[in-house]
């Protein structure tokens, strides 16, 4: 069985010095009722683009983490043919790590604005 975030077909696009470009195509699975990307599903895409941001940072696999706090602002519906997603990690402490996730639609309008905050839970160890 797979991972869930591997089931929103997430791409790194592009990456930055302070973090990554993520796109998510809109697919008929993962709208609400009203025909627009689910908030929930909204949230689970700025949620995995603060991680990969993470990983760009400190170096892919380095650290084990966990979410320990997300806040959507949901600005307008989300539709079309894929969701954007830029991360910009805005302080990469010991412990704590917040990163800002700016949410776009197809046409590059401004979807909705994330704060995510991982925690750092130690290197993980290579056996």
């Amino acid at each position: 069985m797979k991972p869930f975030e591997d089931s929103l077909g997430l791409e790194v696009t592009e990456k930055h010095e302070d973090g990554v470009t993520i796109e998510v195509p809109i697919r008929p699975d993962l709208l609400n009722g009203q025909g627009v990307m689910h908030g929930g599903v909204i949230a689970s895409i700025a949620d995995e683009a603060a991680w990969q941001a993470l990983e760009h940072h400190y170096g892919r696999g380095k650290y084990q983490s966990t979410t320990t706090e997300l806040k959507v602002n949901y600005l307008r519906p989300l539709s079309g043919e894929k969701v954007i997603a830029r991360a910009v990690v805005v302080r990469a402490g010991k412990t704590l790590c917040v990163s800002r996730v700016d949410l776009f639609d197809t046409e590059g309008r401004l979807g909705g604005l994330a704060v995510v905050t991982y925690m750092l839970l130690g290197e993980k160890t290579r056996g």
